[in-house]
């Protein structure tokens, strides 16, 4: 069940009348308790710290951007962090202190004849070695801060834009005269010799940078601009140089097709020599075959010639041998009808005889001529050789 309490000095509630007497401990001429006084004190003195905090903008949170890297220090203890990511980071006012750098890259340029800000300052004039004088229009140079280097670059450069105002400016003029110094103006003209000096005034000044936090990124330098009648010699001289450069490039064209029209020339000229070696392997093979034929048929004909002049040397050995073993045996008969001659001397002409004429037939013819005749003609019936007997012979051998 609710209560309500009437205050002095409002209006009753509920516009009932006749209850104008307050119920409860505050009655007409009290005090508010203690506890409430000092609540809105201290509830005043928020409301005027945060007034204060407002105006000054310690409230206690701030947003660090992508573009932004934060250094938090607490006064108290003396500690320092890196805030690298973007997002709220939240302190303790009046004992921390956030402290934000820009981390984009920055770009310095010398252009003009006046200085216009710390990112802006007059162009740079250079004498190069041989004593010429020139000069580089609109030459740029980004820059940009080490984000984790931000405790360095808060010591070395203060707070905010501190680091954008001195550093590059103070090396930069007197490193790149130096560096462009080294060439003469006809070294300068040519690019690939003039692109050498930012490279190393880069290289000089990061060294120089990078202990207070700072880097170079890039150093972009358009061409020198010379003198009049230099810029006319500058001028005569790269067209000398560009004929010399078409002369050149016409030279190694030719020099290509050459090598072009050279290396069809062997091409074909490698076709033909494969044909002839085919044609020549062709021609070498049939001659190798027809030599393999011819030996083989060589071969052949000389194991039959060999064979036959074995086989007839055998037959004539063979046959030699029985004309040995013949004439041998004859000449062993004749031996010994000689022997059986010496020993049985006529009588053996005479059976020889007898033998000799037992083999012939004759042929006897009674003849008339002569009743008592006193020899006998033999006429051989067979032919013109006719043998004569002799009687006395006849009787003789009686």
């Amino acid at each position: 069940m609710s209560k309500t309490i009437d205050v002095e000095g409002w209006p009753p509630r509920g516009g009932g009348k006749g209850k104008g007497k307050p119920k409860g401990p505050l009655g007409p001429g009290s005090r508010p308790p203690l506890l409430i006084l000092v609540a809105g004190v201290v509830a005043g003195a928020m409301v005027l710290l945060g007034v204060v905090m407002g105006l000054t903008g310690n409230l206690g949170v701030r947003v660090i951007s992508p573009e932004e890297v934060a250094v938090v220090i607490n006064y108290i203890t003396g500690k320092e962090a890196m805030v690298t990511t973007p997002g709220y980071q939240f302190y303790i006012p009046f004992i921390e202190e956030v402290y934000t750098f820009d981390r984009r890259t920055q770009n310095f340029v010398m252009e003009g004849t006046r200085y216009v800000n710390w990112n802006h300052v007059p162009l740079l004039t250079v004498r190069a070695s041989d004593g010429s004088n020139f000069r580089i229009d609109d030459l740029q140079i980004q820059y940009e801060l080490i984000p984790g280097d931000a405790r360095t670059v808060l010591h070395d450069s203060g707070s905010g834009d501190g680091f954008k105002q001195e550093w590059v400016k103070g090396y930069a003029r007197s490193i790149l005269r130096d560096e462009f110094g080294r060439y003469s103006a006809v070294e300068v003209a040519d690019p690939t010799i003039y692109k050498q000096a930012p490279e190393q005034a880069k290289t000089r000044m990061n060294e120089l940078l990078q202990p207070h936090g700072i880097r170079v990124v890039l150093i972009k330098t358009p061409n020198p601009t010379f003198d009049e009648q230099y810029e006319d010699a500058i001028e005569s001289r790269k067209e000398a140089d560009q004929e010399v450069e078409r002369l050149k490039e016409y030279f190694q064209q030719l020099e290509q097709e050459r090598s072009r029209r050279l290396a069809g020339v062997l091409r074909e000229k490698s076709v033909e020599m494969e044909a002839l070696k085919g044609e020549m392997e062709k021609v070498r093979l049939n001659a190798e075959r027809e030599r393999i034929e011819v030996t083989k048929g060589a071969d052949a004909f000389a194991i039959q010639r060999v064979a036959e002049g074995e086989a007839r040397r055998a037959e004539r050995l063979a046959e030699a041998q029985g004309l040995e073993e013949k004439y041998r045996k004859e000449a062993e008969g004749i031996a010994a009808r000689a022997q059986a001659l010496e020993q049985r001397g006529e009588v053996v002409v005479r059976e020889a005889i007898i033998q000799k004429l037992a083999s012939i037939q004759f042929t006897l013819i009674p003849y008339n001529r002569d009743s008592a005749p006193k020899r006998l003609e033999h006429i051989d019936a067979r032919g013109p050789d006719s043998h004569l007997v002799d009687e006395a012979s006849i009787g003789g051998n009686q």
